[in-house]
């Protein structure tokens, strides 16, 4: 190879090599930070650039897009005394290429940190119930604190997001034990407010079943009661109706003393027919008594005068019928005449005047 080649290859080389460092493509979304001599110059933008070689250098490649970083849980005390660790998420974008570079030298630890702190004094002076319950309240006041302290260093904070609030165990058991006892609380209100619609209603069908059967007593009562009313009045018509028939067959057979006498005896028997009638001791006197009461009785007239309306048998009872004033008359009479002879045969008989009882007549 001759040396002319070789210087030839040389100039090619060292023009590509210049062409390298002079073009500088940056690029979309991304800014380059070109310095002189160790010095800040220039900020590149997207897309073709030209810088001098061997003085210019791109030192930076700063990255503006909308960037996301996930913290690891920091231990945060709450007002109540209770050690918690929470998780943050930020998203930030770089608005200063120059000041994120030469104002700060990692913002990414420094935004670390800075979250860190804030997130102390913020949860520092709430409980871990108000903590658990105010991610949003949370979340605002960090995003805040940061935006205004990384504003200088060309940094925007957009957004801030807890990703977890981390109780202690033992706190994690007793908010467990807590909220089953407020399940089981609701549970036992749920039950009784149950039961006690049960027992409502219960009680509403027993009122109204005591109604319907009290309704029910009170027509079945009428009923036996209208029923009760019309069978007596039904008997009275009729024994009204056999007392007039044997009276007025009485008074048509014109009884005797005989007669009479003799129904006397029938009714002795029967006067003995009680459970504890076990003798019957029949006096000396009783010819004499039923001649005494032959005698009283035989004063009764043939005709008193009573009514002279035969029976018939085979007519239908009415339940609407009233006896007239004349039957009337005549059953009072015959239990007048009735009086009258069962007084006379309570008394005793009178004593004869010589002291010597008369034999009793046949």
């Amino acid at each position: 190879m001759s040396a002319a080649l070789v210087v030839l290859i040389l100039l090619a080389v060292l023009a590509i090599s210049v062409v390298s460092m002079t073009v500088k493509i940056v690029p979309q979304a991304r800014s380059g930070i070109v310095e002189r001599f160790g010095k800040y110059r220039t900020t590149l933008s997207a897309g073709l650039n030209i810088v001098v070689p061997f003085i210019d250098k791109v030192r930076y490649v700063i990255d503006l897009r909308e960037q996301v970083v996930s913290f690891p849980p920091q231990p945060v005390i709450t007002e109540d005394n209770l050690v918690v660790s929470i998780d943050t998420v930020i998203y930030f974008q770089v608005t200063d290429p120059v000041a994120a570079t030469y104002e700060i030298a990692n913002y990414i630890q420094a935004i670390e940190q800075l979250t860190m702190t804030t997130l102390r004094n913020i949860t520092g002076g709430m409980s871990l119930e108000h903590a658990l319950t105010s991610r949003d309240q949370i979340n605002s006041g960090l995003r805040g604190e940061l935006d205004s302290a990384t504003g200088k260093w060309g940094i925007r904070v957009n957004r801030v997001e807890l990703k977890g609030i981390d109780p202690p165990p033992s706190i994690i058991d007793a908010m467990e034990q807590q909220m089953r006892a407020e399940r089981n609380k609701r549970a036992a209100i749920l039950t009784a407010e149950g039961e006690r619609q049960s027992a409502i209603l219960m009680a509403e069908g027993r009122k109204q079943s005591a109604i319907l059967t009290a309704e029910g007593d009170r027509q079945a009562q009428i009923l036996t009661a209208q029923a009760d009313r019309q069978a007596q009045i039904l008997r009275s018509q009729g024994e009204a109706q056999a007392i007039q028939t044997v009276f007025q067959a009485i008074h048509d057979g014109n009884p005797d003393q005989k007669l009479l006498s003799y129904q006397y005896l029938q009714m002795l028997p029967k006067i003995a027919e009680g459970n504890n009638a076990t003798t019957w001791i029949i006096p000396a006197e009783l010819t004499k008594a039923l001649g005494t009461l032959g005698g009283t009785l035989g004063t009764i007239p043939v005709d008193g005068g009573g009514s002279k309306t035969r029976i018939d048998f085979d007519e239908p009872i009415e339940d609407d019928l009233q006896p007239d004033a004349a039957t009337n008359e005549a059953v009072q009479e015959a239990l007048n005449a009735a009086k009258a002879a069962e007084t006379t045969m309570s008394k005793p008989p009178a004593a004869p005047e010589s002291g010597t009882p008369e034999p009793p007549q046949a």
